[in-house]
């Protein structure tokens, strides 16, 4: 599997009793920072390129600090930032966020949590997410035909100044309704306080987002919320008893961290905001209209923890359906088969293959064929010398499989550009001299970028599409490349909720097999020996394997939102322009 780098983890928690109530229950005031701390290792899997925390003291005098922020890019950014807060980074309210960079943008000034200032204590926000927004351009260019000047170009930076600017509003509106009702000074400040409604500030400043998000802010007035984009793409889990309300990415991060069982934690639906105010009051209102449910799957399949109670059952499940076609690969010789995985995150899914054969009353040989054995480094230059380097990222266990007899079957959850496989999984696999090589792949072929949250936005990238086009070219049929070409033009043109994804009819006049066994050719290393067959998860295994979580376009095309559609058509002009010689 490459590492494919997913957008954002995100962490909140609302302390509900005095400081002291932790102090004397679990001998700590940083009872906050640690549970904080705990969350975020635990959705490391998430980001390693920054992370970020926030907090915010309610109970804090004027003329002293309220509201706190720390962030670091370093790659034990986790470590060294909470090694650097010290007892003054106390409140209520506290937020963390981990970054995968899904643009390619480089530095502290992009790493979450961002911070509005104002000597308004309501007017401070600090806000951090996990989304992409497909139409960020849109919203820039209305907000500069508006007459503003941002500083930054970064649909962050951007949320940021478009909440803060509605919760401007928000506070002015409860400004004058003090002023009508005669209270004067802090009396001024408490009316804002208690009555700032952040339903207001989501709905005004989200309407016109399309894309994949949730949404975390703090306020330092006290308002904490996260708010799940309508058509559930990023997902989101929270908690609540009398002591915390507590929000994260990943549902078992809040089980481990607070010891609870699943039925504890709640998933929050989409288009709604878990608030919770200054008073301690926790609810979940509906900001937006759900525009349906298009979960991602991939989180199912990939990015998200493998000790979830349901992602454990569906990973298992996957693997079990691919049994039948696995059967068929290696000649219905089970007998002379050895099944393995590449590690990690394939290993469930192995477990389902295993096991969906042994119910069959087959008897089948496993081992630990593949070993994770080094990280590249990039200190040689030559590239003879760095090809080497690559086949070696993973090792084998000699000894582990009859050479000439018998077939190697290995399991991955998904195959995107096929360089590991290309460049050290097949090179390394074939010293074993098995008599067959079956690569299987616990998703569908991945055929579509993904807009979303996800660092996958180029055709050319995936080794499906490649092969696809290779297919085209074999064909002699590339006028009709550029047929779809001027379709894809032409949707460009209608209003973006009326496009349509004209990229999938590239994918039409080739079979699952016939693109499979492009690929192999592709990826297929010089002087490898042993014959080689990819096998995919059906879209329809898919299905049914994570029947809750049916967002599957990097392998449909069917994008949820308008804005999808708008960038896979625009992503295959961009390719097209770019290999005119096609």
């Amino acid at each position: 599997m490459e590492e494919l780098k997913h957008e954002c983890g995100v962490a909140l928690i609302r302390l509900l009793k005095p400081l002291e109530y932790y102090r004397q229950k679990y001998g700590t005031l940083r009872y906050g920072v640690n549970k904080l701390y705990l969350m975020l290792e635990k959705e490391h899997n998430r980001g390693q390129e920054g992370a970020g925390i926030a907090c915010a003291d309610i109970d804090a005098p004027p003329g002293s600090e309220y509201m706190f922020r720390e962030r670091s890019e370093s790659k034990d950014a986790i470590t060294e930032i909470f090694n650097r807060v010290g007892d003054g980074f106390r409140g209520q309210l506290y937020m963390g966020h981990l970054r995968y960079s899904t643009t390619g943008k480089k530095g502290i000034s992009y790493v979450h949590p961002f911070l509005r200032r104002n000597n308004w204590r309501a007017r401070n926000l600090c806000v951090c997410g996990n989304f992409n927004i497909t139409n960020f351009e849109e919203i820039f260019e209305d907000m500069v035909g508006q007459g503003q000047y941002p500083r930054i170009y970064s649909d962050s930076y951007i949320t940021l100044e478009r909440m803060g600017h509605r919760l401007d509003m928000e506070v002015e509106r409860n400004f004058a309704d003090a002023k009508a009702k005669g209270l004067k000074g802090l009396e001024v400040t408490d009316y804002i306080d208690n009555n700032v409604k952040i339903e207001n500030v989501l709905k005004t400043s989200l309407a016109d987002y399309d894309g994949g998000y949730v949404m975390c802010g703090l306020t330092g007035s006290g308002e904490m919320f996260a708010v799940r984009d309508p058509w559930g793409i990023r997902p989101a889990f929270y908690y609540q008893d009398d002591e915390i309300v507590a929000l994260a990415s990943e549902r078992p991060v809040l089980q481990t961290v607070f010891n609870l069982d699943c039925e504890d934690v709640n998933e929050l639906p989409a288009g709604h905001a878990l608030i919770v105010r200054k008073n301690g009051e926790c609810v979940v209102p509906e900001i937006f209209e759900s525009k349906g449910n298009f979960k991602c799957s991939f989180e199912r399949i990939y990015f998200s923890r493998g000790s979830d109670r349901d992602i454990y059952r569906e990973r298992k499940k996957l693997g079990e359906l691919l049994v039948d076609p696995v059967f068929e690969a290696v000649g219905h010789d089970v007998e002379n088969t050895v099944f393995s995985f590449i590690p990690n995150t394939a290993e469930v899914a192995f477990y389902g293959l295993v096991g969906g054969f042994r119910r069959r009353g087959m008897d089948v040989r496993i081992e630990k064929v593949a070993w994770k054995d080094i990280k590249l480094r990039t200190f040689i230059t030559e590239a003879g010398s760095r090809d080497d380097l690559a086949s070696h990222v993973y090792d084998i266990t000699y000894g582990s499989l009859t050479p000439g007899e018998d077939n190697l079957v290995i399991i991955d959850d998904s195959i995107v550009r096929g360089t590991t496989l290309k460049d050290s999984i097949l090179k390394i696999l074939d010293r074993l001299r098995p008599k067959k090589i079956v690569i299987v792949s616990s998703s569908p072929q991945i055929r579509y970028p993904d807009y979303y949250g996800i660092d996958m936005p180029r055709l050319e990238e995936f080794c499906a599409f490649q092969a696809t086009m290779e297919l085209w070219r074999k064909s002699g049929k590339t006028d009709k490349l550029k047929e779809i070409l001027e379709a894809c033009k032409e949707e460009l043109t209608k209003p973006k909720e009326e496009m349509v994804n004209r990229v999938r009819e590239v994918y039409k006049p080739f079979t699952v097999k016939e693109i499979n066994d492009e690929m192999v050719r592709m990826l297929r290393p010089a002087g490898m020996v042993a014959p080689v067959e990819l096998v995919f998860q059906s879209t329809e295994g898919l299905r049914e394997a994570c029947p809750d979580h049916p967002g599957d376009w990097y392998f449909t095309g069917k994008y949820p939102t308008p804005g999808g559609n708008k960038r896979v058509n625009e992503a295959f002009v961009d390719y097209m322009t770019r290999n005119s010689n096609i």
